[in-house]
C-alpha cells in the first residue's frame, strides 16, 4: 500500500507541475506583447496563497511530502508569473496588483504561520491549515464554474481551453485517490470538487466542439484569430 501511493503521489506531482505551467502561453503573449492587456492578476495571487498553505500543510503533516514538494514547485511558478504581471502591467494596475499580493500571500500566510506555529500544536494545526486550504481551493472552483456558464449561455469553448479542463480533470482524479488511499479528507474535498467540474467541462467541451466545427466550416476558419483564454480563468 506504501509504494501504490507513493507511486500515485508521484503522477499527481506531474500532472500538477503541468497544470501549474498551463498559463505560460498567457505570459508569453504578455511578454511578447509588453502588456498585460486585459488578463487578471487575481487568479495568480490566489494561487500562490494555495500553494503556499499546501505546501505549509505538506511540510507539517507527517508523510506528506509530496504534497509539499509538488506545491512548493507551484510557489516558485506563481512567483514568476506575478513578477512578469507586475512588470508589464500598467501604473495603476501594477499598483493594485502589488498591494493585493502583498496582503494575500505575504500578510496572510505570515500570520497564518505564526498564529498556528505559536498557537496551535499537532493534529490542530494540522487541521486548520488543511481546512484552510481545502476551503480556498472550493471558493477558486467559483472561476471554472464561471467559464462553464459562459460556455451554456454562449455555445462556444472560446473561453475553455480543452487541456487545462483535461489537466484540471486528472489532476482531480489522480489527488481524490491518492488522499483515499493516505485517508486524508482535506484533500479528498477540494480535489474531488476538481475532478467532477474537470469532467463537466470536458463534456461541455464534446457537445460545443461539435458545434463550433460546424460553425467555423461556415465561417471561413476565422476562430483562429479569437482570444484562447478569458483573463479570469486562465489559472
Amino acid at each position: 500500500m506504501n509504494n501504490l501511493y507513493f507511486y500515485v503521489g508521484i503522477v499527481g506531482n506531474i500532472i500538477s507541475v503541468l497544470m501549474f505551467l498551463s498559463p505560460v502561453k498567457t505570459f508569453w503573449r504578455i511578454v511578447k506583447k509588453g502588456s498585460t492587456e486585459e488578463f487578471e492578476s487575481l487568479p495568480y495571487i490566489c494561487t500562490l496563497l494555495n500553494s503556499s498553505l499546501w505546501t505549509y500543510y505538506g511540510i507539517i503533516k507527517p508523510g506528506s511530502y509530496l504534497v509539499a514538494t509538488v506545491n512548493g514547485f507551484g510557489m516558485v511558478v506563481e512567483i514568476v508569473y506575478i513578477s512578469l504581471f507586475l512588470i508589464y502591467a500598467p501604473p495603476t494596475t501594477r499598483v493594485k496588483t502589488a498591494k493585493v499580493a502583498g496582503i494575500v500571500d505575504v500578510l496572510v500566510f505570515t500570520v497564518t504561520v505564526f498564529v498556528t506555529q505559536f498557537g496551535m500544536e499537532g493534529e490542530t494545526r494540522i487541521n486548520v491549515i488543511g481546512f484552510m486550504g481545502a476551503a480556498l481551493n472550493i471558493v477558486m472552483y467559483a472561476s471554472p464554474l464561471s467559464v462553464m456558464r459562459l460556455v451554456w449561455t454562449t455555445k462556444s469553448i472560446e473561453y475553455m481551453p480543452f487541456l487545462l479542463s483535461l489537466f484540471l480533470f486528472l489532476n482531480g482524479g489522480i489527488w481524490t485517490f491518492y488522499a483515499f488511499l493516505v485517508q486524508d479528507w482535506y484533500l479528498t474535498v477540494p480535489n474531488g470538487s476538481g475532478f467532477v467540474l474537470g469532467f463537466a467541462q470536458l463534456v461541455l467541451y464534446s457537445i460545443y466542439c461539435k458545434l463550433k466545427t460546424t460553425s467555423d466550416d461556415s465561417d471561413g476558419g476565422g476562430w483562429q484569430h479569437r482570444h484562447l483564454l478569458q483573463p479570469s480563468t486562465s489559472n
